[in-house]
């Protein structure tokens, strides 16, 4: 599977979900997250039809958190639902993490908020130190869609989240993670795409069940990293995962998640937006920015 972009990815830009209730989710994310909505926009005509592969068009939000940005999209005609009992050992899983300085006081802010499921079965954990040591607490928000809060032990986090300039108490994205059948085929495609592997990990033992809710997992971490190498992404390599589900998932399934990946074009060159899949079928959309616009800032 060959990606398509004119030049390598230098950054992961945005983060996009789908929804049936784009009014509903985006109260979720201001009420649990503290985001901010940014922009509120209508995405329509041919050239949106044809990036998505859907008839009809789209209200789309776009939501600051920290220094990320998260664009909602709620499609005229809506497909399926989340996908039932998704797990982290099925293809089509993926979640991003949101990093935040303390996380007893976001995961008490989320606790207060209605709407959302647990998948962590025993609260937020501190994983070991060949995990990184960090604390994470995984869940769903009220479509389904899986999310991470993560908090790095002091001053042990990566150069990106110290110092913070902003008191928010969420501070952005850290990675996006997507389940991986194949860790050498995704490797090469993301590799192609301009991105490095940066790092491995081996996370396995009793916190790592608690946190993934599932029995005695035993999974390899791959890390890729564009040269703007955060946000970045981390491939989920389940060793005991099986096959896995491979259910084709189309724009205006809630399942769709989308990892917006910004090119730099050279002069000669045309701003475009592509959606491609990776081996597992995530969805990305390359864009490339045109000659004297500026690349995306939060």
């Amino acid at each position: 599977m060959k990606p398509v972009a004119n030049s390598p990815v230098q950054r992961l830009a945005k983060f996009g979900l789908t929804t049936q209730n784009i009014d509903r989710l985006v109260r979720f994310f201001v009420l649990a997250f503290d985001c901010r909505e940014v922009e509120r926009q209508r995405r329509s005509g041919s050239e949106f039809e044809r990036l998505m592969g859907i008839r009809g068009g789209a209200t789309s939000v776009t939501l600051q958190l920290g220094d990320a940005r998260i664009e909602i999209l709620g499609f005229d005609h809506p497909g399926s639902s989340y996908v039932a009992n998704l797990s982290a050992y099925d293809n089509q899983f993926q979640h991003f993490a949101l990093v935040c300085k303390d996380m007893g006081l976001a995961y008490s802010g989320l606790s207060s908020v209605a709407g959302w499921s647990s998948i962590s079965t025993a609260g937020p954990q501190q994983l070991p130190a060949s995990s990184g040591s960090v604390k994470a607490f995984k869940f769903r928000d009220p479509d389904g869609h899986p999310l991470e809060l993560l908090s790095f032990p002091p001053g042990e986090a990566p150069p990106h989240w110290r110092n913070p300039s902003s008191a928010s108490l969420f501070l952005g994205i850290d990675h996006s993670a997507v389940s991986c059948s194949n860790a050498g085929a995704a490797i090469d495609f993301y590799e192609t795409m301009g991105l490095s592997l940066v790092a491995r990990t081996i996370n396995q033992g009793i916190e790592q069940e608690l946190l993934d809710g599932i029995s005695a997992p035993h999974l390899d971490v791959f890390t890729l990293a564009p040269p703007n190498p955060t946000p970045h992404i981390e491939l989920l390599c389940y060793r005991d995962r099986g096959i896995g589900r491979t259910t084709s998932i189309q724009s205006n399934d809630i399942a769709a998640t989308r990892l917006i990946l910004e090119c730099d074009t050279t002069p000669s060159s045309d701003a475009c937006e592509t959606l491609v899949f990776d081996p597992d079928g995530h969805h990305l959309i390359v864009t490339s920015v045109g000659p004297g616009i500026p690349a995306h800032k939060a």
